[in-house]
């Protein structure tokens, strides 16, 4: 574990001579988010699970865009692996390793690890034109409130999203009782810089990129089953899962991850 001024936090745990999975997880989570899936990957893989600016120990890195993120994604890469890595990402960590495949070729060319392939768990490619003021508006309203509000009461109204329909009670309250760590102010900050309204549609140049490139999606989760269907991308179907598939079917997931890696 390393945590340093200029740099984003990260888990590394694993083979180091083994193919590297690199975690990016979702709006308002952190490396541990994937502690279940890595205790199984681990065994076979080197797993690296980075902290997002704003978020867990890189709460105090701010960001103002993809371009932004991304470099500060690769930094850590570079640094930490030389073995050729997937891409994993969910939701906002899923559309940043879309925006740094499909955007910043020429900076992983002279990463040390070859870029392999990416796997996308229910992110978004992208609105079209018409549709972006609405979801500005949509996502500075929720900015407004994780800074001017307590985050316990923000993540109550934000857990019942439809979205996250699949979730029960339990599992709403468990997510807000984890997440109620967050400072708003960073959250609000992460969520302007990297909003889907700031988002070019990506969903061509991650048709035809070299790279191999899979989609994960939940079979509770409408929305992003839909996403996934119409992407042109080959896709998988986890049965029996909603919006995180990572955290609602570890042992599902892990097994989707080592097919899509090892096809034979």
């Amino acid at each position: 574990m390393q945590n340093c001024s200029e740099r984003l936090n990260y888990s590394l745990q694993g083979q180091a001579d083994k193919p590297a999975l690199v975690f990016l997880h979702g709006l308002l989570g952190d490396h541990r988010d994937w502690q279940p899936v890595i205790d199984e990957l681990s065994k076979e893989y080197l797993c690296l699970a980075i902290d997002l600016p704003g978020h867990g120990g890189s709460q105090h890195i701010e960001v103002v865009g993809f371009e932004d993120t991304c470099i500060k994604v690769i930094a850590t890469i570079s640094e930490t692996l030389s073995s050729p890595f997937w891409l994993v990402g969910y939701s906002l960590g899923a559309r940043i390793a879309m925006y740094l495949a499909t955007h910043c070729s020429s900076s992983l060319k002279v990463v040390s690890a070859p870029f392999a392939g990416l796997i996308i768990e229910n992110g978004h490619p992208g609105l079209p034109e018409p549709e972006k003021a609405a979801r500005r508006e949509h996502d500075e309203k929720w900015a407004v409130r994780f800074e001017n509000e307590p985050i316990v009461d923000v993540l109550q109204d934000w857990y019942q999203q439809p979205v996250f329909s699949s979730l029960n009670h339990a599992q709403r309250q468990s997510l807000i009782d984890k997440r109620s760590d967050n400072l708003g102010t960073k959250v609000a900050s992460m969520l302007r810089a990297t909003s889907l309204s700031q988002q070019d549609f990506l969903g061509e140049l991650l048709r035809t990129l070299p790279a191999k490139v899979h989609y994960l999606c939940g079979e509770k989760d409408n929305k992003f089953l839909a996403l996934a269907m119409h992407s042109g991308l080959s896709y998988s179907i986890v049965p029996d899962a909603g919006h995180n598939i990572h955290a609602e079917q570890p042992l599902l997931y892990c097994q989707s991850i080592k097919r899509l890696i090892e096809p034979n």
